[in-house]
């Protein structure tokens, strides 16, 4: 131990006596650019082909020492192609403010941090609030050489094959484990990059590796193993002085940046938001109608098939109407994107198509100037399967003969429809606006909803002629006249809407999505100004499908089994009803109201109209309601040769009988929605509140009475028992979950299990029925009176029949998706 330490001495010492290398002097800039090729533009770039590397000629520094401020925004060139862990092509990373700036040897890269500020104060104020808060320095490079200028030669190639867009993070975000970035297999691309004179755009190619891939990355490299992906960089040019940020107001149905603003006089909130909106400027100002300095244009992907890319720019071209009435003439338009424009490149703002292996959201997303909230580029990713999953739903409705008809049931023309609507609400989020979920509930007021299809029903069979809506609503005008518009015109119509006693209703995500929340206008795939009249509508409505549905749903030579994929969606086309209809039950009325417009008050929703959706919802539940028609059972366990296709595998329904088509399972499936509905602790609470202050309003013992009541009912018809019996082994298990749930209110949890007391008892008095049923009611007897195994199967997965998805794949996130 002490030679060692002697030695470790010495061994200092000797270095210490050493003068320190000299760092290699930068070079001059002609000879360190020596045969590269040079492009002029925002940033002067010097690509190396032979070496791999990117250089950049920085400005000079400014009175700040910064060598040059951009707006940055990473990007995919290419995608996955996985719809649940969503990295897809042109998929958008964040704005932020970069700057770089030398430090003695080296240039450093820093995102800074622009919301925490001090708007309108001293310059002294604005440093104090600036250095309060922490930047993020994300790269360090040598300076190579320094012009006369005092511009700053540096390699940025380190800087492109970093993970800028959290690619290790969204992998394992989405159950993948063991990525990492590859150094080795990870390079800048310097033939990608493009200089213009308000951007430059550079490209790496990075790969990530595992040891332990997940299935869905297995499900599509060739090399399950390695995952390459090109990663775009634009620096983009700060937009020049002149641009009016506009106040956010949570009435407008626009979308917003948040910042703190340290400046605030005592008595304003410290908390701000501005309206994120394209600079869109009248050549006369004082004119109700006139002409823009530069309109806001949208570009079509060529990529998409020609009936769908005919269909995707006639929908984002309905905006175009929207502005006209705000006052704005020739404001916005849908070209196709030219055959020599880059769709990454910031100038255009584009729609773009990308194919998934299965289907999942598109989304909208916008690249903004991180001090204002200026839009700067929109940019729209669609879905490629997401149509197809469409034209199932409407081939089990009517038939897959009705295709290529171009009648009103053609699944085809129907498809397109929808994807109108998809254009036109995805283009929507890149100019600025949130979703609108109430739109559905006064006539189809929005693009901004969620779009359920309308099936009517036509000599007692399915009809699609209304399914979907033409042209951009009421709300949507209403909202770009309200974030676009002069702001007090702007400010005039909100009050004016907020006071009407007709007003245009908005409701957004948070208040909308789960089944937890109590806005009873806010729901996603729904429709009609009476969410339970809706539902037993819809029920009537999917009745008659499922009586219709069979061997006409598929085309000549298509396999017999892919009627159990399509049959999936009819048998639950009620689910989104269902849970329209619930957030009446316990549900509030409220606005995003502002002092002073009339809408403070929050009022519950008036007692015959919960009532009407307890009735509707236990409705569904009847045994009859969830029996699959008995003629379809043997058509559905056709066996399938080939290789499994993963789109197929995760539609289907689960099945406890092997191989064979198992109908109770459905049932299970279908019963599980107005369950999840009626036994949301949350829900619940609020039942018990609103009855305990007002007892003509239902409390949770009224609907947990009425949900006994109808679920451990006999079916009139006893062939129907075991769907009986499915169901009420749901509701004990789920009971019993709830029960002994640790974050429910106490009332909550007391309710539960006064609720299984009451079917215990129910249970042991009940007499008669054959050994089948005399053995399910000792199960049920049991399992309430041994709460260690209630409470384990009310946790185990395997216990409850996964319900195969609806909505798309995968999440992209509230703010952007459809």
């Amino acid at each position: 131990m002490i030679r060692n330490t002697l030695l470790a001495a010495a061994a200092v010492a000797a270095l210490l006596s050493c003068p320190p290398a000299a760092e290699a002097a930068p070079r001059p800039l002609g000879e360190a650019t020596a045969g590269l090729s040079r492009s002029d533009g925002l940033i002067p770039l010097y690509a190396d082909a032979e070496r791999g590397r990117v250089l950049m000629l920085l400005p000079p520094p400014d009175a700040e020492g910064i060598n040059g401020r951009y707006i940055h925004v990473a990007s995919l060139r290419t995608g996955l192609g996985s719809a649940p862990i969503g990295l897809d092509k042109a998929r958008l990373g964040p704005s932020r403010l970069l700057v770089f700036r030398r430090v003695g040897a080296k240039v450093v890269a820093e995102y800074e941090n622009p919301r925490f500020r001090a708007v309108g104060a001293p310059a002294v104020e604005q440093t104090s609030a600036k250095e309060a808060f922490a930047p993020s320095m994300v790269w360090a490079g040598d300076v190579l050489s320094v012009d006369p200028q005092g511009r700053i030669l540096i390699d940025i190639s380190s800087f492109l094959t970093q993970d800028a867009l959290g690619v290790v993070d969204a992998l394992k975000g989405s159950g993948e484990s063991g990525w990492s970035l590859s150094k080795e297999l990870s390079l800048a691309d310097p033939a990608a990059a493009k200089a213009f004179p308000e951007n430059v755009e550079l490209e790496a190619v990075q790969t990530f590796v595992s040891e332990t891939p997940g299935r869905e990355v297995a499900n599509i490299t060739p090399d399950a193993k390695r995952m390459t992906l090109k990663v775009r960089h634009s620096f983009v040019k700060l937009p020049d002085p002149g641009y009016q940020p506009r106040a956010f107001d949570p009435r407008s149905g626009g979308n917003a940046l948040q910042f703190l603003d340290f400046a605030a006089p005592l008595g304003e909130p410290i908390v701000k938001q501005y309206a994120l909106r394209f600079r869109l400027e009248k050549t006369d100002p004082a004119a109700a109608l006139s002409p823009v300095k530069k309109p806001i244009i949208f570009y079509m992907d060529p990529a998409a098939p020609e009936a769908i890319r005919n269909a995707l720019m006639e929908g984002a071209a309905w905006w175009a109407d929207a502005f006209e009435a705000a006052g704005f003439k020739d404001a916005y338009r849908v070209e196709l994107l030219p055959p020599d424009a880059d769709p990454l490149d910031v100038r255009y703002n584009v729609i773009n198509w990308a194919d998934r292996a299965t289907r999942g959201w598109s989304y909208g997303q916008t690249i903004i100037d991180p001090r204002t909230g200026e839009i700067l580029k929109g940019s729209v990713v669609l879905g490629a399967l997401r149509v197809r999953q469409d034209m199932l739903i409407f081939e089990g409705l009517v038939g897959a003969h009705m295709t290529g008809t171009g009648g009103p049931n053609d699944p085809a023309e129907v498809a397109l429809a929808r994807l109108r609507q998809l254009g036109a609400h995805e283009v929507g989020h890149s100019i600025g606006f949130a979703h609108n979920f109430a739109g559905s509930t006064q006539g189809r007021t929005s693009v901004m909803d969620y779009p359920a299809p309308r099936i009517l029903l036509k000599d007692g069979r399915p009809d699609l002629s209304e399914a979907y809506a033409v042209g951009i609503g009421d709300w949507d005008k209403f909202s770009v006249a309200a974030v676009y518009g002069p702001e007090g015109e702007a400010q005039r119509l909100l009050h004016q809407n907020a006071t009407a006693s007709d007003g245009l209703r908005y409701v957004t995500d948070a208040d909308s999505r789960g089944l937890d929340v109590g806005q009873p206008w806010g729901s996603l795939w729904d429709d009609g100004p009476d969410p339970a009249a809706e539902l037993t509508r819809m029920m009537a409505v999917r009745q008659a499908a499922l009586l219709s549905f069979g061997l006409g749903a598929l085309y000549p030579g298509e396999p017999v089994a892919a009627l159990r994929r399509k049959f999936v969606p009819i048998y639950l086309m009620h689910r989104y009803q269902v849970e329209a209809a619930g957030k009446l039950l316990g549900g509030v009325d409220f606005a995003y109201s502002v002092l002073g417009d009339g809408q403070e008050t929050s009022a519950p929703v008036e007692a015959s109209a919960q009532r009407a959706a307890l009735s509707a919802l236990l409705a569904a539940l009847d045994p009859a309601a969830l029996e699959t028609p008995r003629g379809l059972v043997p058509l559905m366990s056709a066996g399938l040769t080939g290789r499994p296709d993963r789109q197929t595998e995760i539609e289907l329904f689960p099945t406890l009988a092997g191989p064979i088509f198992d109908p109770l399972a459905a049932a299970e499936v279908a019963a599980s929605l107005p369950l999840d509905v009626l036994l949301n602790d949350q829900r619940l609470a609020r039942l018990i509140e609103q009855n305990r202050r007002d007892p003509s309003l239902p409390g949770a013992g009224e609907t947990l009475e009425a949900l006994i009541a109808k679920v451990f009912a006999d079916p009139a018809d006893p062939a129907l028992a075991p769907i009986a019996q499915r169901t009420q082994a749901r509701a004990v298990i789920d009971l019993g979950r709830l029960a002994q749930m640790a974050g429910a209110a106490p009332g909550v949890t007391a309710q539960a299990g006064a609720a299984l007391g009451s079917i215990s008892t129910r249970l042991k008095a009940a007499r008669g029925g054959d050994a089948t049923a005399r053995a399910h009611r000792a199960r049920l007897i049991a399992l309430i009176e041994d709460p260690a195994e209630l409470r384990r199967l009310a946790a185990a997965k395997e216990v409850r029949p996964e319900t195969p998805p609806g909505m798309p794949i995968g999440s992209a996130g509230w703010l952007d998706m459809d």
